[in-house]
């Protein structure tokens, strides 16, 4: 048989359905028909029909309906489409199948496009929540992917290797995600006070991205407690977690935190941290675990150049970049984290009472003895968390050009 051709037996009959020639055009002669139509057989493809058999076993097949076959069509050319805004949701959800099932968003040089497509269009939908927890290497695989997803609420990078200077940096501060991230989990990153000065300075000097983020994991990263003043800058966060971190536990820790943001520590573990809740949501689950799980089929690495081998080694690098790329994800035991000690900081509902809850209003002096504060400040204090004051800073030309690189 050829293999062009689709072949149905019918009632003990063999029938041939690719052979289909378009009619000449009456009222035409064959020259002028011949530049009218195509001259050639309307090749039919088998993914326009729907085979069956019936109780006789005979093979029976049916025509797919037209808007399946555009469809179809629409899908395997995606990347060509300028605009989904205005479609209904019912059609974007199996525009979206259609695509996954024709393996779209495995093509490198067709899924960010594709994705910026659906998520131009459909936001939430395509995707709203994602947890990439201790899955550094999808992050550093499908960076370009990920930040298409601009209508994220939830995002979580625990142990992810970020470090103090990773490009995902500039996309959690950018304006797309202002208004949608609430929840941001960074612990385990190695996150140092530089780096989360870098993370936040957009956010504290152009006073734009991390608009509505309530909820922020830094636990088990190198912070300090002068870290905490970059993150005065966030007007919504009512949680925080530094859990782990340089940060140590006490009546100058609870009055930090309270003055500088407002927060009251917590005597019981705060559900907002707990993985449990964590997972992917949205159309593009599937499409994550299909990036995951094609990462894992990948042949390994080419060795590196006698060159490149030579000048690691020449620089007593070789060693230190084989224990980090053969370092094991950042992974809390749940017997460990129960017996380490939760830092986990809220802030109290609006005209609650906070007798017995705000820290002792003590301060430090640098011999370290206690020293009572004035009164003034006391009743400052107690009132309420002070105001964060605008920035009075004048910004030149070259200032914006510095700016506009984060």
């Amino acid at each position: 048989m050829d293999a062009s051709g689709v072949y149905v037996r019918e009632r003990g009959k063999l029938h041939r359905v690719s052979d289909i020639v378009l009619k000449p055009v009456v009222g035409f002669s064959s020259s002028s028909s011949s530049t009218c139509r195509r001259t050639n057989p309307l090749v039919l493809r088998k993914e326009h029909f729907v085979f069956t058999y019936n109780a006789e076993g005979s093979l029976r097949y049916s025509s797919k309906s037209l808007f399946d076959i555009a469809l179809l069509f629409v899908a395997g050319n995606v990347q060509h489409v300028d605009s989904l805004v205005g479609f209904p949701e019912q059609i974007g959800d199996r525009l979206f199948a259609a695509a996954e099932e024709n393996r779209v968003f495995l093509k490198p040089d067709v899924s960010p496009r594709a994705l910026r497509l659906f998520s131009d269009a459909y936001g939430e939908m395509v995707l709203g929540s994602l947890c990439l927890r201790n899955r550094f290497p999808l992050l550093s695989e499908r960076i370009a992917d990920i930040k298409t997803f601009h209508s994220l609420k939830r995002l979580d990078l625990f142990g992810c290797r970020l470090g103090d200077n990773h490009e995902i940096f500039q996309h959690l501060t950018s304006a797309s995600l202002a208004s949608c991230l609430i929840q941001l989990f960074i612990g385990g990153n190695g996150l140092s006070d530089a780096g989360l000065q870098r993370l936040t300075a957009p956010v504290r000097m152009m006073r734009k991205g991390l608009d509505c983020l309530q909820c922020l994991d830094v636990s088990h990263n190198p912070l300090s407690e002068r870290a905490l003043r970059y993150l005065k800058c966030l007007p919504k966060l009512d949680k925080l977690d530094v859990s782990g971190t340089s940060v140590k536990f006490g009546s100058r820790l609870k009055l930090s935190m309270w003055e500088l943001l407002g927060l009251t520590y917590s005597e019981n573990a705060l559900d907002a941290f707990d993985h449990s809740e964590c997972k992917t949501q949205g159309w593009a689950e599937q499409v994550v675990n299909q990036w995951e799980t094609n990462g894992a089929q990948m042949p390994k690495q080419k060795k590196l150049d006698e060159s490149r081998i030579s000048a690691l080694r020449f620089f007593g690098r070789q060693k230190f970049v084989q224990e980090v790329l053969n370092a094991a994800p950042l992974c809390r035991n749940r017997d460990a984290t129960a017996e380490e000690q939760r830092l986990h900081f809220y802030k109290p509902p609006a005209g609650s009472t906070t007798d017995g809850t705000t820290p002792d209003r003590t301060c430090w002096n640098a011999s370290g003895k206690r020293k009572q504060p004035s009164e003034k400040r006391s009743d400052r204090s107690t009132a309420s968390p002070p105001m964060k004051r605008a920035s009075l800073s004048v910004f030149n030309a070259d200032d914006m050009d510095l700016l506009d690189q984060y």
